[in-house]
C-alpha cells in the first residue's frame, strides 16, 4: 500500500511538511548539505514534531530526509560556531525544548531513514517508535571520532535498544555500520530499498491512523516510555489502572461495534490532542 502526499509545503528552518490520511510526513530539506542540521533547524523540527502532536487531524507522523541522506548530523558550520563559549551558552540554554521531547508526545513516530544517518541525525532516527532503513545506508553515532559525549540522549535510548554491549560499540568506536547489521542488532524494524522506504513507513503510519485509536497508541507510547525507568511490579498495577479506563472509554465501545459490523473503526482524536 502506497499513499500519495500532497506538494510539501515548508514547515520552518531547512524543513519540508505535507499531511494525507492522517499522516503528517517531515523532510530534513537540506539535501545540498547532506541534511545536516542547524541550530535553527532542529529547533524547527521539535515545533514541527509538537504542532503535529497538537493537531487532531494528525494520527500518525513520519519524518525522513529529502535526497539521498537522511541526517548527517549537526552542520559543520555550527561545530565550528561551538567553539565560541557564547554559542555553547545559547545552546544549552536557549534551545526551547527539552531533547527527549519526542518521547513525551503522544502520536506515534515512524522514521524512514532513506539515507545515512550520523550523530545528531542518527539520535533523531532512535526517537522514533520505529525505523525503516534504507538498504543502501550506513549508520554511525560518530560523537567519539568528533572528541564529543553521546549526545541528546543516546546514551540512555541505545542500550535500552540494542542492548548495553551493543551499544558501547557503537558509541565508543563511531564507526559505520551498514543495513544488515543494523536490522540484526535490533536497531531498525524494516530493511527496503531506498526508492521504498518512505511509502512503505508511509503505508504502515496510514494504517495505524486508520485502524488504531489515538488514545490508546499516546498511551501505550507513554506506558513503553516510561516502563524502561520502572519496576515491573508499578508497571502491571499501573497497566491495571489504566486498562480500566480504557474499557469505560469511548474507543472499545466504537471497536466492538466495528468488529461486530465488518467496518474500520472510527476512533476520535486525542482528547487534547
Amino acid at each position: 500500500m502506497t499513499i500519495s502526499l500532497p506538494a510539501a509545503e515548508p514547515a520552518g528552518s531547512g524543513l519540508r511538511a505535507a499531511t494525507h490520511a492522517g499522516v503528517r510526513t517531515i523532510w530534513f530539506d537540506r539535501p545540498d548539505r547532506r541534511n545536516a542540521m542547524t541550530l535553527d533547524m532542529f529547533r524547527a523540527y521539535y515545533a514541527a514534531l509538537s504542532a503535529a502532536d497538537a493537531d487532531p487531524a494528525v494520527r500518525a507522523i513520519v519524518v525522513t530526509g529529502a535526497g539521498d541522506w537522511f541526517c548527517s548530523g549537526a552542520d559543520p558550520e555550527s561545530l565550528h560556531a561551538l567553539l565560541d563559549g557564547g554559542n555553547r551558552d545559547q545552546l544549552m540554554n536557549e534551545f526551547g525544548f527539552e531533547p527527549h521531547l519526542p518521547m513525551t508526545l503522544g502520536t506515534p513516530i515512524i522514521a524512514a531513514i532513506n539515507g545515512g544517518a550520523a550523530g545528531l541525525g542518527l539520535v533523531h532516527a532512535l526517537y522514533a517508535d520505529i525505523r525503516f532503513l534504507a538498504a543502501e545506508a550506513r549508520l554511525a553515532t560518530a560523537f567519539s571520532r568528533l572528541g564529543l559525549i553521546a549526545e541528546y540522549g543516546s546514551a540512555w535510548l541505545l542500550p535500552r535498544l540494542i542492548g548495553v554491549g551493543n551499544a558501547l560499540d557503537l558509541l565508543v568506536s563511531g564507526r559505520k555500520i551498514d543495513a544488515a547489521e543494523a536490522l540484526r542488532i535490533g536497531l531498525v524494524q524494516r530493511v527496503l530499498p531506498r526508492d521504498e522506504v518512505l511509502a512503505e513507513a508511509q503505508a504502515y503510519a496510514a494504517q495505524l491512523a486508520a485502524s488504531c485509536s489515538p488514545a490508546s497508541m499516546a498511551v501505550i507510547r507513554q506506558q513503553v516510555w516510561s516502563g524502561l525507568e520502572t519496576g515491573a511490579a508499578v508497571a502491571a498495577a499501573d497497566a491495571t489502572r489504566l486498562m480500566t479506563e480504557s474499557l469505560a472509554g469511548a474507543d472499545f465501545g466504537e471497536a466492538l461495534a466495528s468488529l461486530a459490523e465488518g467496518r474500520t473503526p472510527r476512533f476520535a482524536a486525542r482528547s487534547g490532542s
